[in-house]
This record gives structure tokens, C-alpha cells and sequence, in this order.
């Protein structure tokens, strides 16, 4: 039971995590794959490869040893990270093994200073944080599981079209094998799909944006093939977009996700970059037809070639009588249109388009153009509680 006294004792240590650093992570993963190889079926071993995943679970550890008296302010978070993990169907037994490996790295890192009231006080702090996951990715899984179309684990699913859809881009349609209805989701929402490379080491579970709009019947998701395959970056999307054909088998976990479009009666603008066309585009068709509604969609991407779904965004937004705008940052080819602009995107240019005081702003693609967007909204006096943004990969704050 975590108790005041172990609340006062972990926010001691907080100077020995930062002091620490990324390298408290580093040394904890390779602990627990040593010990636990079976783990690398679940992990992303390409974040483990660059870091990424070693610093953001830094991040979360300060963090909550940071707020620890005060959990109230970690629940977005703990919401975004109980959603991820059910793509992943990470189970309660998963987190005894975190937790040991995390206490041994605690102990082997921190030598003298950590004495056995750190350790007791450390081992109360995780439990009561893993029972808090536990608790509501239970929840999660039985809420998917009993709700129309649901299931809970894997779910077989057959490649039913395969669409490339710009230079980078491919659409997959999966229907189940079982022919029964699919689980509706929220507009902006991911999935899991479990693949195994015929050139990697491990099976692969990866997420990605659900990029049509509920049916019932099939689910979308379209996939970027990431640069030259090395240390495994884009082995499965370079998989994906190589081996997996129509017809053929994948295992899907159930939509997920605390990124989505939520109806305020509010105007809307849309942003995102690259990529980040994905779950707009599941957002843009559930946002069509309805009465008086106004929407803005804004989208760059490096040049014309890369521009996925163009055609099928021309449409919504003609259909709906919305607002475009795109920038295409390195083309010098002849703009086709009065909406396409060339450079980076630049909001200033067209405050006088954008529902700056009452609108809600959703924004994804890669950080540094997130990060990019976010800040010109600031500058803009857009308050943060109307602006949402999802990053793919481990999270990080703008």
C-alpha cells in the first residue's frame, strides 16, 4: 500500500532519475530483453534502436515521480498510454515483469543510495501505478469486447484491397475471416496489426491511423514506406508494402486510441502534414453531410507526388463547400490550383480564414511540424484546450 511516507521518499530521489537520465531506461531494457526475450514480440525494437522509446519512458517515470502526490495531473497521459497498450494486449502479467526488471535497474544504477526504504517505498509507488493500467485496460478490453463487432487479443483479417494511393503511400482494406461485423471506432483512432517480416527476428505489432470513416464492415489504414531499411526503420511498412498482397492473412487488435474528433458544435480546422493525412481523412468523411458545418482543412507535404488522397479530398471538400489550403514544400512544379501554395506552412497568411476564437484545431504529422504548427497557434492566441494533436511513435509534449 503506497503511503505518505513512500510518496515523501520517492520525490527525494528525483535528482538521482535526472542525474541518471535516459541511461536508467537504456539499462532497464536491456535487462528485461536479456532476461525476457519473449518481450521483443510485443516491444517496437526499431524505437528500442534509436532511443526514442528509452527516452520517453525516462520521461514518464520522472514524471510521475514528479506528480505522484498529485496523479490527477497524469491522466491524460496514463489514458494515452493505457490505449496504446491495448494494441500491443499488454496483460497484467507484463507488467510483473516490468516492475521487476525496473526495481533490479533501480538497485543496480543507484548502488549505496538505494537502500531498502527506497526500495520498498519505489516497489509501492509501481504497483500502485500498474494496478491503475491494469484496472483500466481491463476496462478497455471488456468494453471492445462486449460492444458490437468486438473482440478482445487478435483477430484475423484478410487483405481485401491494396490502393497506392501517392509516391510514398498505400492503402490496406481488411475485412475479418469470420465475415461478422467489425467494432466501430472514433475518427482519428489507430489500430494494431501483428505482422511477421520474412527478414526480421520477431513478429511486429505496429499501430496505425484508421484512415476511413466507420462502416461496420472493413477497416483502412494507409501506410507511408519509411526510408532505407536499416537497425529494422520501416521493416514493417516496407513489409507491408512489398509482401502483403490481397488475399492474404494479418492479425489486427482492436481500435484504439484518446486521439479522435469529438462534436462541440464548434467550427473545425484540420491540419496535418506528410503522414499525418491519415486519420484526417476518417474525420474529414464523418464530418460530410453534416448541415452548416464548418470545417477547414489544411495539409502540407513535401511536393505533389507525396499528396495522398488529393482526388478523394477535392470531392469532400467541393461535396461540402469547405476550405482548403495546401503547401507543398520542395516542388517547382506549375500550381494547379488557387489553393496550393508553395513553402512551409504559414497561418499568419490566412488568420482571416481560420475561426481563431471558437474553433477547434486538430493537428498531426511529424513532431517538428507539429511542433511548428502548435507554436504558431500560440502566437495566435488559440488557447491549448482547443487544440489537439496526436504524434506517431512514443509521445512527446509540444
Amino acid at each position: 500500500m503506497l503511503n505518505e511516507q513512500h510518496i515523501n521518499i520517492v520525490k527525494s530521489t528525483i535528482p538521482l532519475l535526472e542525474n541518471a537520465g535516459p541511461a536508467l531506461t537504456q539499462h532497464f531494457y536491456q535487462r528485461m530483453f536479456s532476461h525476457n526475450p519473449e518481450l521483443k514480440d510485443i516491444f517496437n525494437m526499431t524505437h528500442q534502436k534509436t532511443g526514442r522509446q528509452g527516452v520517453a519512458l525516462f520521461e514518464a517515470i520522472a514524471a510521475y515521480a514528479k506528480n505522484i502526490d498529485n496523479l490527477a495531473a497524469l491522466t491524460s497521459a496514463v489514458e494515452r498510454i493505457a490505449q496504446k497498450h491495448t494494441s500491443f494486449n499488454i496483460q497484467p502479467e507484463h507488467y510483473q515483469i516490468v516492475g521487476h526488471h525496473l526495481i533490479e535497474t533501480l538497485r543496480e544504477l543507484a548502488t549505496e543510495a538505494f537502500t531498502q526504504e527506497v526500495e520498498e517505498a519505489w516497489t509501492a509507488a509501481y504497483l500502485f501505478l500498474a494496478q491503475i493500467f491494469i484496472d483500466r485496460e481491463g476496462e478497455l478490453y471488456l468494453q471492445r469486447k462486449q460492444a458490437i463487432g468486438g473482440w478482445s487479443a487478435a483477430r484475423e483479417f484478410i487483405v481485401k484491397d491494396k490502393t497506392m494511393e501517392s509516391q510514398l503511400v498505400t492503402s490496406f482494406v481488411f475485412e475479418p475471416k469470420d465475415n461478422n461485423t467489425v467494432l466501430d471506432f472514433h475518427p482519428g483512432q489507430y489500430i494494431g496489426i501483428e505482422v511477421k517480416p520474412e527478414n526480421g527476428d520477431y513478429k511486429e505489432i505496429r499501430q496505425y491511423s484508421l484512415s476511413q470513416k466507420p462502416n461496420g464492415k472493413t477497416y483502412r489504414i494507409s501506410v507511408k514506406r519509411e526510408g532505407v531499411n536499416t537497425d529494422n526503420v520501416g521493416l514493417v511498412s516496407n513489409h507491408l508494402h512489398d509482401n502483403v498482397e490481397v488475399g492474404d492473412s494479418v492479425k489486427l487488435y482492436a481500435p484504439a486510441g484518446d486521439f479522435y474528433y469529438v462534436e462541440r458544435e464548434k467550427p473545425v480546422v484540420l491540419i496535418s502534414a506528410g503522414v499525418g493525412v491519415t486519420p484526417m481523412q476518417a474525420m474529414l468523411q464523418s464530418l460530410s453531410g453534416i448541415e452548416d458545418k464548418q470545417v477547414t482543412y489544411l495539409h502540407a507535404c513535401e511536393t505533389q507526388e507525396q499528396h495522398s488522397f488529393i482526388e478523394e479530398v477535392n470531392d469532400l471538400i467541393s461535396i461540402n463547400g469547405w476550405n482548403q489550403k495546401t503547401w507543398y514544400r520542395c516542388s517547382h512544379e506549375k500550381i494547379a490550383a488557387s489553393h496550393q501554395h508553395f513553402g512551409e506552412m504559414n497561418l499568419d497568411s490566412i488568420t482571416s480564414e481560420l475561426p481563431l476564437d471558437n474553433g477547434d484545431f486538430y493537428v498531426c504529422g511529424p513532431v517538428p511540424f507539429m511542433d511548428f504548427v502548435v507554436k504558431q497557434l500560440d502566437e495566435l492566441n488559440v488557447p491549448r484546450e482547443r487544440v489537439h494533436y496526436e504524434v506517431f511513435g512514443p509521445h512527446a509534449n509540444l
